[in-house]
């Protein structure tokens, strides 16, 4: 489910291409050599630019994702707590329905009762009680119960570029 961390020795010039790219995913390659010579004294071509992003991507450093602004869904925290004398034969069925369903947006495990977490989008309640139901009715030997919240007024919904400093330094 996990792929290993990629492989990417990082220079200085990438790291501020991310986090130019944070800033703006719609930036070129010309636009970003331009900017890193003007704010940060690095000259390079926008071939080397776009090599290195290219590279970057191909290597999975980042993902892009097409993310559609917060006000044309309606989002949810859903936690799955499971029945464990059917979890060994079904766990699988159950883990491909939720990561693999077209309203999962971020889908990861945690520590505790609730094992599963996702974050969920769909366009009205009631596409989300729907797939609660069908989730019980594909999957409810297994998961036990699904506790949902309804995440509203999102506050912040992007990655700030300033985190992306730490890469090349381990902090």
């Amino acid at each position: 489910m996990t792929e290993d961390a990629p492989n990417w020795e990082f220079k200085e010039r990438d790291v501020l291409v991310l986090r130019e790219l944070s800033r703006d995913p719609q930036l070129s390659s010309r636009d970003l050599a331009r900017i890193l010579e003007e704010k940060h004294g690095i000259e390079v071509s926008h071939v080397t630019v776009s090599e290195s992003i290219r590279g970057m991507r191909e290597r999975g450093v980042f993902r892009e994702a097409v993310i559609p602004n917060e006000e044309y869904f309606l989002f949810g925290l859903f936690e799955f707590k499971f029945n464990t004398e059917n979890f060994e034969e079904g766990w699988r069925d159950a883990m491909e329905y939720i990561r693999d369903s077209p309203n999962t947006l971020f889908y990861f495990l945690s520590d505790g009762e609730y094992q599963w977490k996702a974050v969920m989008m769909f366009p009205t309640r009631t596409s989300e009680s729907r797939w609660i139901h069908e989730c019980y009715k594909s999957h409810g030997d297994v998961i036990e119960n699904i506790r949902n919240s309804v995440i509203h007024n999102v506050l912040k919904f992007r990655t700030d570029p300033e985190i992306l400093a730490t890469i090349r330094d381990g902090e």
